[in-house]
């Protein structure tokens, strides 16, 4: 251990948890913490995970992986410098059919995490979502933002379970004083999403690959901005190695409407679809593009990578699962 290593108190080798590290992000998040030499434990139910996005780590003697649903009490025998809690159905086709777990998991699967934090005196990073906006009436969205949030509407389970776990750890680190971090990930893709997400990127590039229409809710025009993986990634890991103990909002703030992503996802593809349009899902945003002021000071962050280069780079995760299911009908 270096001087500056002892006189910090850290060990030479950080241990980080991740929660629902199985999952699309966690799994990703798994890899550059190892590759930045830390041991990782990944604590997961697989219920929406998935042990195909962890396989290339079986056998690392650095790594661990723990069955095992986070709502229940979290018992680990060696120290933890870093808690990074990702555990919740994220994609609307899962906390629809899931919606009390998705409670469960905001509520009490981040008391949990954060018990875990306080009692081995860990910092603690909140994956939170864009989804606390809510359908927003300020646009783009800042952080001092308070939301615009149905919480009996048939999203209200991911949204207000996800408000609320902001607000459990807030409390920790006010009563408890741990070192807590929140980031309200606005919309990501990449490879390791499931083809049957529910999120658009992913249906948009099943149907293409298929050759079928993609399917616009509502006229098209309402907006997301997206981030690729990688660069979001990198933006967790500069926000739980800094000193930002609010919120802070890590997305891409390029903004893009329903008919504009579908057209690229046609000319990428080749694909011979056309578009067909159904009635918009309730409470559905119209507008959603983060404002990233504060991580551009405060973390010296900004996504590098744009929609098309992105979009190329995910491809071809979703043409094999496209085979796949090919041939497995």
């Amino acid at each position: 251990m270096s001087p500056a290593a002892k006189k910090a108190g850290r060990r030479p080798t950080p241990i980080s948890v991740v929660t629902g590290g199985a999952g699309f992000l966690g799994s990703h998040l798994a890899d550059l913490l190892l590759e930045r030499g830390h041991r990782v434990v990944v604590i997961d139910n697989l219920v929406t995970g998935s042990i195909e996005n962890l396989a290339s780590h079986a056998g690392d003697p650095q790594f661990r992986f723990i069955r095992q649903d986070v709502t229940e009490y979290l018992f680990l025998d060696t120290p933890v410098d870093y808690v990074w809690h990702f555990a919740s159905p994220a994609s609307p086709m899962d906390y629809l059919k899931l919606p009390i777990q998705t409670l469960k998991v905001g509520s009490l699967g981040t008391h949990k995490a954060l018990g875990l934090a306080r009692h081995k005196g860990a910092r603690f990073l909140l994956a939170s979502t864009s989804e606390v906006y809510g359908d927003p009436l300020v646009h783009p969205q800042p952080e001092s933002y308070w939301g615009h949030v149905n919480p009996v509407g048939p999203r209200g389970c991911y949204d207000e379970a996800k408000r609320f776990a902001e607000a459990m750890t807030m409390a920790y680190h006010s009563e408890h004083g741990i070192p807590t971090r929140i980031a309200r990930i606005f919309n990501t893709y990449g490879p390791r999403m499931a083809l049957q997400d529910g999120r658009v990127v992913p249906a948009f590039l099943g149907q293409a690959l298929r050759n079928r229409p993609l399917t616009v809710f509502g006229d098209g025009a309402q907006t997301r901005s997206f981030c690729f993986y990688e660069d979001l990634i990198d933006g967790l890991f500069r926000l739980m190695m800094s000193d930002l103990e609010t919120p802070v909002n890590l997305g891409n703030p390029e903004e893009f409407s329903m008919r504009e992503l579908a057209e690229q996802v046609i000319r990428l593809t080749g694909a011979r679809s056309r578009l067909v349009f159904r009635p918009a899902p309730q409470d559905d945003p119209r507008q959603r593009r983060p404002d990233i002021t504060l991580a551009r000071a405060r973390l010296g962050w900004a996504p590098r990578v744009s929609l098309a280069d992105g979009l190329a780079r995910t491809l071809p995760w979703f043409r094999e699962r496209v085979l796949r299911a090919r041939e497995k009908a």
